[in-house]
């Protein structure tokens, strides 16, 4: 059970209404992530300016941002993450065998090609920490991003590790109608 109490689905404060509101007009549910991030509204608002961009505008491919996601969940153990990420992989062009070659035998793996193991090796970097070498940004360029795609890919690594330690943090459980 998460170490904070969940925000209702429908919850008083009219700014955190509103926000939730925004998230159910993209066509989605409210997660149990910003149901306890909600206990500061400023916080969350904040986290959905920041969050939202990285998976709906940025420039590197969302298959590349996905695979990317989906590493940085498995090395970090976050179930929550995985869970969540493993639809929106496939709807990105993630293959099924991509996703159950994610283990750490990646590098060699036939699944993946040059481009799609610069992206995982970033993954790994990132959430093992500190953060990415000169290496594996350079092994990226070489992968013909460009510095906004690097910058982002970079972005959403970093980004989704502070992700998984706030969901460690607050014991947040998936939703009931989560498969996984």
């Amino acid at each position: 059970m998460t170490r904070l109490p969940m925000i209702p689905l429908e919850p008083d404060d009219p700014e955190l209404a509103a926000m939730f509101a925004e998230v159910r007009a993209r066509g989605w549910q409210v997660p149990n992530l910003y149901r306890v991030i909600g206990h500061s509204p400023r916080m969350l608002r904040a986290w959905l300016d920041f969050a939202w961009p990285l998976r709906l505008d940025a420039q590197a491919p969302r298959r590349m941002r996905e695979l990317l996601i989906l590493r940085g969940a498995q090395v970090s153990g976050t179930r929550y993450e995985w869970v969540h990420h493993v639809p929106m992989a496939l709807a990105a062009g993630v293959t099924r065998q991509q996703i159950d070659s994610l283990d750490d035998r990646w590098a060699q793996s036939s699944a993946f090609d040059e481009t799609e193991r610069a992206v995982l090796r970033l993954a790994d970097e990132v959430t093992r920490g500190p953060g990415a070498s000169a290496e594996c940004i350079a092994g990226l360029r070489r992968q013909d991003f460009s510095d906004a795609e690097v910058t982002e890919l970079t972005l959403t690594a970093s980004f989704y590790v502070c992700v998984s330690r706030f969901l460690q943090s607050m014991d947040v459980p998936l939703e009931e109608d989560s498969h996984g």
